[in-house]
């Protein structure tokens, strides 16, 4: 790898993959008695369908709304709605 004027390195794209290195990823450099070694400090990947929809199953039947109805349920959460009249 080539360093830049700014001495910015590129992380080739098998490593990054392999280490799930993604934008707003953080990454530090040790020096050690070999060199330097690239430490991952955190990992951000872009979430992708399946990480989505893993969350959503994980989250089913996490709410329990005691009962009510999807209306009421709205109603509990936003307020009565004055532009309609009573229930």
């Amino acid at each position: 790898m080539r360093v830049t004027e700014k001495g910015q390195v590129t992380i080739p794209k098998d490593i990054r993959d392999r280490l799930k290195i993604g934008p707003g990823s953080e990454v530090d450099f040790i020096a050690d008695e070999k060199g330097a070694r690239l430490v991952v400090l955190s990992s951000r990947t872009e979430p992708s369908q399946d990480d989505f929809e893993s969350w959503l199953g994980s989250m089913s039947g996490t709410l329990d709304t005691n009962g009510m109805t999807t209306d009421k349920f709205m109603e509990w959460l936003r307020g009565p709605r004055d532009d309609i009249g009573p229930h």
